[in-house]
């Protein structure tokens, strides 16, 4: 197969392509703005080009019949594509890019209390995280796995909810600034990505090591590549659950840690609170 039908979408979707085309206008127009450097072009362009790839090819065909391409999709949907993104830092390059009045329009809506609302969620310091591992969680219990792979539909949104919430939770994992303006601690930005990659190692342990086949829709479908059995697909793709996905939790933990390193060299983290004795605090209070 040439390189142009691997390009071809296996379902097409003319408002992916058009989401895509108008993000990627965005941050043309928000770079000729902004100062914005080799590598944090080079970041937003992968993690562009890997979200797109695995949304809008061939590539998806062989995801929806072999259950470890599905997984690597989902590897790059839920964590590498989104941390590449985010750790490009696009949020203001984006908002350069759009025209004057509707920068202006914007400006005025989130003075508005439902957007403030909104925007109190997409960067809720627990919400977020707990979303970020649940959506993989629930997509892989078997029957919701089932009726996923079988509804375009319900696949479709699957797939934006996994690259929706790892924008969201990358956005907040990879924030350089202290609390506030950041929605996170420094030290939350480090601890949250051990406890988000311990359930799903846990999950891709139990998957690998399962005796039945845990997903016979593939089956249904028809797997796409030849020699592989079900537990075997099942293996591997509990093994890309296990160690690719941790290897990109880790990287941002490294990262995460790496901006509170800087923060606490340059004196900008919060002291710490010290707990004071039971009685200082009552001769206080009644003071």
């Amino acid at each position: 197969m040439d390189l142009l039908a691997w390009l071809q979408p296996w379902e097409a979707s003319p408002t992916l392509v058009l989401a895509f085309i108008a993000t990627a206008w965005l941050f043309v127009r928000g770079a000729g703005a902004h100062r914005v450097g080799r590598l944090r072009q080079g970041l937003f362009w992968l993690g562009w080009l890997l979200l797109y790839l695995s949304l809008h090819t061939r590539v998806d065909y062989y995801a929806e019949r072999m259950f470890f391409i599905h997984r690597i999709q989902h590897l790059v949907l839920h964590h590498l594509g989104p941390l590449l993104i985010m750790a490009a830092y696009p949020g203001q390059v984006l908002r350069a890019g759009l025209p004057l009045a509707w920068r202006a329009r914007l400006a005025g809506a989130r003075r508005r209390g439902f957007v403030r609302g909104l925007e109190h969620l997409a960067t809720h310091r627990i919400l977020i995280p707990v979303l970020f591992v649940l959506l993989v969680l629930v997509w892989l219990e078997p029957t919701v796995q089932f009726y996923s792979m079988l509804d375009w539909r319900i696949y479709r949104f699957m797939n934006w909810s996994v690259v929706i919430s790892g924008l969201l939770y990358w956005n907040l994992i990879l924030d350089r600034r202290p609390q506030p303006p950041a929605a996170m601690r420094p030290g939350g930005r480090i601890v949250s990505p051990v406890l988000t990659m311990l359930p799903q190692i846990a999950a891709g342990v139990w998957i690998a090591f399962s005796s039945t086949d845990l997903y016979p829709v593939f089956d249904l479908c028809g797997r796409a590549l030849p020699g592989f059995s079900a537990l075997d697909d099942q293996a591997i793709g509990g093994l890309v659950m296990w160690v690719p996905a941790a290897l990109v939790e880790t990287f941002g933990l490294l990262v995460a840690l790496a901006s509170w390193l800087r923060l606490s060299s340059k004196g900008r983290l919060p002291p710490a609170r010290r707990r004071q004795p039971r009685d200082a605090r009552r001769l206080a209070g009644v003071a």
